[in-house]
């Protein structure tokens, strides 16, 4: 297992900044808080001095293990983040999948460790926020506050969506759906994109057996539901996919 990476510095030359000294980059996670409040990235200096640019962590590499002290939340930059836990018997389990613009570490609120482990699944580029220091700037920024709000009631409802009775086929087409939803609202492509998880690890998510895992993606593609290559998918009946997915989104 590889340790945990002690935040390595961001290297300039991995990712250029697509803000500038005006506006925000696309993926920034507090952007639509702050944007809300009539706030440039100019006028909130404070908030970016909070940031930490963390990077590149590489496909194994930790961001922070169960028992880590809690003190910073982090937004993805780029790439994706699995979060997990072990049981008493070694087995792992998937608590979810983190994308550019998402927030983790925000279930360590509450305590002063961190419950889960945070592996980068590929290249990772992340922003880490001090978390006492931003909590004392939402104070003064209530926008901020309810963001923080939000990103955290969201996080709870992800891990809450598949612990309903569904049928496999109703759990992969809510995933898929989710997935697309997540990415069109940070400005990616909702109908192209690569499932950069292992299908193990989706398996694991949607408690099922990886064997049906693919034999459902298989018959998805045969059905013309979705065009799989490999982990590149597309979405080609979407309105099928959504009233498949429906009964799960719903709760």
């Amino acid at each position: 297992m590889v340790d945990k990476v002690a935040f390595p510095r961001f290297d300039p030359g991995i990712l250029a900044d697509d803000g500038d000294e005006f506006t925000f980059c696309s993926t920034c996670a507090f952007s639509q808080a702050c944007m809300a409040q009539g706030m440039d990235k100019a006028s909130l200096g404070e908030l970016h001095m909070l940031v930490e640019h963390v990077g590149p962590l590489h496909a194994g590499d930790h961001v922070f293990r169960v028992g880590d002290p809690f003190e910073a939340i982090a937004a993805v930059r780029a790439g994706t983040v699995k979060t997990y836990v072990i049981d008493a018997n070694g087995r792992e389990h998937v608590l979810g999948f983190h994308f550019p613009g998402e927030v983790i570490g925000l279930d360590g609120i509450d305590g002063d460790t961190y419950p889960c482990n945070a592996v980068a699944l590929d290249t990772v580029m992340l922003c880490r926020f001090s978390f006492p220091k931003i909590s004392v700037l939402a104070t003064r920024l209530p926008g901020l506050q309810q963001h923080l709000f939000r990103l955290l009631s969201r996080s709870i409802g992800r891990a809450a969506l598949l612990s309903g009775d569904w049928t496999a086929d109703e759990r992969m087409a809510a995933f898929l759906i989710g997935l697309s939803r997540r990415l069109a609202a940070r400005g990616f492509s909702p109908d192209r994109f690569q499932l950069t998880m292992a299908r193990t690890d989706i398996a694991n998510y949607l408690r099922l057996a990886p064997e049906t895992v693919s034999r459902v993606l298989k018959r998805f593609q045969h059905d013309g539901l979705v065009a799989v290559d490999r982990r590149e998918l597309e979405l080609l009946d979407r309105t099928r996919l959504e009233a498949l997915a429906a009964p799960v989104l719903r709760g």
